[in-house]
C-alpha cells in the first residue's frame, strides 16, 4: 500500500482470494477543487467490495463545509439513487462525520453512505484470512475511528451536552477504549513481526536472497510472481518446500493478495525466496499505511525490490505512482530497487522507448517484461542477480573423509560450486555465496582440518 499498506504462521502466509459477488448497488461519486474527476479507481474498488456501479456523480468546486458537495449537487445525486435503486452511495473523497450526516439525511432511508476508506477497509476486512491481516484491518478501523472520537468528545464537552452534531449519544470512554484497544493491537503485531524477523533471518541463514514484489495494484505482480516461480503450467498441488506457500491468485481485480506470498524463483546460480504482498493505491493517509506496517517490512528488509508498474497506463499515470511509490520505499527501505515495466505486450511499436525517455528521470534503467506472454523475464532474472548483494568467492581444500562430503553437500545447497576437483586424498571447492556462509564455510573446514591433525 502507499499513498501512500509475510506470512504470519507458516502456510497461513497466504490471504485466499475472494471474489465478491457484486450483489449490492452502489452510486460513486467526486469532488475536486479543479480539473476534472477521476472515477476508474472508486469504481475498481467498489467492484471489489462487491458493488455494482450503477451510476456516476462528479462536481469541480470547493469543498462544501456542510455537504462536501454543493447543496444542488447533493439533490441531484438523491435522484441518480433513486432512479439506479442503489443501496449505497461511494464518495471518493476523505467526508468528514458531520459531512456524511448531513448527505445521508439528504437521501432514501436505508442508503449508505461510504467514504473512499472506509470502502477501502471494507475491502481489506473481506480478505483478511489470516491472524496477521484481521488484527491490521482492525487496528485501520480503529486508527480512523480514533479522531472522530476525539472530535465528538471535544464537541460535546464545548456543547455540555452527550450528542454530536445529531449524531447520537457519545461517552468519552469509547474514545479511551479505542486507544486501548490501539495499543493491544500493537502488542501483538510486535510480537508477530518478530516471529518473521525471526523466519527472515533463518532463511538468509540458509542461503537465500530475500527478493520483494512491490507496486500499484493491478500492476501484474502476481502473475509475474508465478513466471518467475516458473509456475505458469505447474500443478499447484505438486510437492513443494514446505516452508513456502503456493503463489497468489492472477485476476484482474484489485486487492488479489492483502497478506504475503513467498514462493521460490527460478534463478540462474541463487537461491531466491520471492514474496508478493499487498497493491499500493492512490491517496492513502499515513495513519492507514502505518496499520499495514509489518505486511510492508517483507518489502522493506528485503534484500532487493522490484517496483513493478503497469506500462500500459499513460506516461502522466505511470510517473505519479513511480513518485509516490518511491516516497513510500525510501523513507524506511535500504535495499536496491529495480523498476519493472510490466504489460509491454500491450504497447504499440516504439510506445515502450518513448516511455522509458519520458520516466528517465524516475525510472532510470527499467527491465520491461510481459508476466503474460514471458517476454523479457529471462533479462529480469539476469538483472535481479546482477543487482543483488554481491557474494565471496572462496577456495577450500579439504580432506577426503564422510565429513568433509557432507561439508561439500552444504556448500552446494548453501552458495554456487564453480569448480569441484577430487584428488587420491583432497576435495578441492571453488565456489561463490554470501559473506555470512563462507565464513560459515571456512569455519567448518578448519574444523576438519583440526579433527584431521588431532
Amino acid at each position: 500500500m502507499t499513498g501512500n499498506a509475510e506470512g504470519t504462521n507458516g502456510g497461513e502466509e497466504r490471504a485466499e482470494t475472494e471474489v465478491a459477488s457484486n450483489d449490492r448497488r452502489a452510486v460513486v461519486a467526486k469532488r475536486v477543487d479543479d480539473g476534472d474527476a477521476d472515477l476508474t479507481e472508486i469504481s475498481q474498488l467498489a467492484a471489489a467490495a462487491g458493488y455494482e456501479v450503477v451510476d456516476e456523480l462528479t462536481q469541480t468546486r470547493t469543498e462544501d463545509a456542510a455537504f462536501m458537495f454543493g447543496e444542488g449537487k447533493v439533490a441531484e445525486l438523491r435522484d441518480r439513487v433513486c432512479r439506479a435503486d442503489a443501496d449505497a452511495v461511494i464518495l471518493d473523497n476523505d467526508v468528514g462525520p458531520y459531512q456524511t450526516f448531513n448527505i445521508g439525511g439528504k437521501l432514501p432511508e436505508g442508503v449508505e453512505v461510504i467514504d473512499r476508506f472506509t470502502l477501502i477497509l471494507e475491502i481489506f476486512g473481506q480478505r483478511a484470512n489470516t491472524r496477521k491481516a484481521q488484527l491490521q484491518v482492525e487496528l485501520a478501523e480503529l486508527r480512523y475511528e480514533l479522531p472522530r472520537a476525539e472530535a465528538k468528545a471535544s464537541l460535546a464537552k464545548r456543547d455540555e451536552r452527550p450528542g454530536f452534531m445529531g449524531l447520537g449519544e457519545y461517552d468519552e470512554s469509547v474514545e479511551r477504549d479505542i486507544k486501548r484497544q490501539i495499543s493491544e493491537i500493537r502488542d501483538e503485531l510486535d510480537s508477530i513481526a518478530d516471529k518473521e524477523q525471526a523466519r527472515r533471518e533463518q532463511r538468509r541463514d540458509s542461503g537465500f536472497d530475500l527478493v520483494a514484489l512491490a507496486g500499484y495494484t493491478n500492476a501484474g505482480k502476481s502473475t509475474l510472481m508465478r513466471r518467475l516461480a516458473a509456475e505458469m503450467d505447474v500443478d499447484e498441488n505438486a510437492d513443494r518446500h514446505p516452508d513456502l506457500d503456493t503463489t497468489a491468485e492472477s485476476q484482474d481485480m484489485l486487492f488479489t493478495t492483502l497478506g504475503t506470498t513467498t514462493r521460490r524463483a527460478e534463478m540462474e546460480k541463487r537461491d531466491v525466496l520471492l514474496t508478493d504482498t499487498v497493491g499500493f493505491i492512490a491517496d492513502l493517509p499515513h495513519w492507514l499505511v502505518e496499520s499495514f506496517e509489518s505486511t510492508l517490512d517483507s518489502v522493506y528488509r528485503a534484500d532487493l525490490v522490484l517496483l513493478v508498474v503497469d506500462a500500459s497506463e499513460s506516461v502522466e499515470a505511470m510517473r505519479e505512482k513511480l513518485v509516490t511509490s518511491h516516497d513510500t520505499l525510501y523513507e524506511r527501505n535500504e535495499a536496491p530497487i529495480v523498476t519493472v515495466f510490466n504489460k509491454v505486450d500491450r504497447l504499440a511499436p516504439g510506445e515502450l522507448a518513448d516511455k522509458r525517455a519520458a520516466l528517465s528521470g524516475v525510472a532510470p534503467d527499467p527491465v520491461a517484461v510481459s508476466a503474460k506472454t514471458g517476454a523479457g523475464v529471462a533479462e529480469l532474472r539476469d538483472r535481479v542477480e546482477s543487482e543483488l548483494p554481491e557474494w565471496e568467492r572462496e577456495r577450500l581444500v579439504l580432506p577426503v573423509s564422510d565429513d568433509a562430503m557432507s561439508l561439500v553437500s552444504w556448500i552446494h545447497d548453501h552458495g554456487h560450486v564453480a569448480d569441484e576437483t577430487y584428488a587420491s586424498d583432497q576435495v578441492t571447492v571453488d565456489f561463490e555465496a554470501k559473506p555470512s556462509i563462507v565464513a560459515r564455510a571456512r569455519s567448518k573446514a578448519a574444523g576438519l582440518a583440526s579433527a584431521e591433525s588431532a
